[in-house]
């Protein structure tokens, strides 16, 4: 194709959807076959023009194509722009129909998709899990088998588009006359009609219910991601086929550990005396205990890290890691001793701190609150 798009329709490059639109309609209508009859060149600018707006009218191509040209648009960058591509969705958008037809599809419409929340533990992250979920959907009615019909009827071939969901339609145009295809609203597009309804579901072939899922949750899912089954949604209408359930996970929070990636984060409580003396902890993990030695002068906020210890990768081999991070706790409310006691060490550090008397301190202005 020869030309930058927006070029080719006359705007610059920064144009909005509004001005895109109408550069589109003058061009087109400068550009038509119809006023041009014979001129093979008005006809290929009309087809050029007719991509550009196809590309330019749609956020995600125009995105593709101002980054990386013709080129980021893949096989549709070639494609004839008078075949069951974009050029349809043109005239759909214009005239309520589109001028090839094709491109509608008759039969019953697909049902809706659900969602639903399933609640899983850190346990169930770490080794995978079933969960069990319960959604109000629509499931085919039982006593129609679905078709909509009542009882020993059946659907009939709709008379006005002769079974085939689609209507063809002569309109006057800007552009002169078109000739669009649309569904039938006699029959919805479906190509058949029910006479005598279902008493059940009065026609649509579908009843409302309570319905149960498994869904096999992967090892290292993470809060907030969702799960899709295929099929599980709201059975369509009269036969159609069935919507997809989409089931969102929420990670319960877990008493001891924080989610960081992969990563579980524990947080690791030492008293003064600890953490300045070292000690020995069994620190309890999602696959059993782990030993932890704390050197002696471990600082606040230092991380032990146990490699492999933590979740898996979701996906590809491999655990994240369990990571330790240390809270060194000040004691309050000091008995004499314990006071004492630490008075004697600062003083042996040459530390300053609060005197003994309580009543001289509380006398001293802070500057701070």
């Amino acid at each position: 194709m020869s030309g930058n798009f927006y070029d080719l329709l006359g705007v610059d490059p920064s144009a909005d959807q509004d001005t895109i639109k109408k550069a589109y309609r003058r061009r087109a209508r400068e550009l038509h076959p119809d006023a041009n009859p014979g001129d093979a060149e008005a006809e290929e600018q009309f087809k050029l023009v007719s991509r550009a707006y196809e590309v330019l009218s749609d956020p995600e191509q125009r995105a593709r194509y101002d980054r990386f040209g013709e080129s980021g648009l893949g096989g549709a960058s070639g494609a004839d722009p008078f075949g069951a591509g974009g050029l349809g969705d043109i005239f759909e958008a214009f005239f309520g129909g589109s001028p090839f037809g094709g491109r509608q599809q008759s039969g019953p419409p697909r049902g809706s998709d659900s969602e639903v929340v399933a609640q899983i533990t850190l346990e169930d992250v770490f080794e995978g899990s079933v969960a069990t979920v319960e959604v109000d959907s629509a499931s085919p009615c039982g006593d129609c088998g679905g078709t909509g019909a009542g009882s020993g009827t059946r659907p009939v071939t709709c008379s006005d588009c002769n079974g085939t969901g689609q209507v063809r339609r002569v309109r006057q145009s800007m552009l002169g006359q078109m000739v669009t295809s649309g569904p039938c609203t006699r029959c919805a597009g479906m190509g058949q009609v029910v006479v005598t309804p279902c008493t059940t579901c009065r026609g649509d072939g579908r009843v409302r219910d309570r319905r149960t899922h498994t869904v096999d949750v992967p090892a290292g899912i993470r809060d907030g991601q969702t799960l899709r089954l295929t099929g599980r949604g709201d059975a369509g209408p009269r036969g159609g086929p069935a919507g997809d359930l989409y089931v969102h996970i929420r990670v319960a929070p877990h008493p001891l550990f924080e989610r960081e990636g992969d990563d579980l984060v524990a947080l690791l409580v030492l008293s003064v005396s600890q953490a300045a003396l070292g000690t020995h902890i069994v620190l309890p993990a999602l696959d059993g205990d782990v030993d932890l030695v704390v050197p002696p002068g471990t600082q606040h906020g230092r991380e032990f890290v146990a490699r492999g210890r933590g979740l898996p990768h979701l996906q590809g081999r491999g655990r994240g890691h369990l990571r330790a991070r240390v809270a060194v706790k000040v004691p309050v409310d000091l008995d004499e001793e314990s006071a004492a006691l630490l008075r004697r060490l600062a003083e042996i550090r040459g530390e300053d701190v609060a005197p003994a008397d309580k009543g001289l301190f509380a006398r001293i202005k802070s500057a701070f609150s």
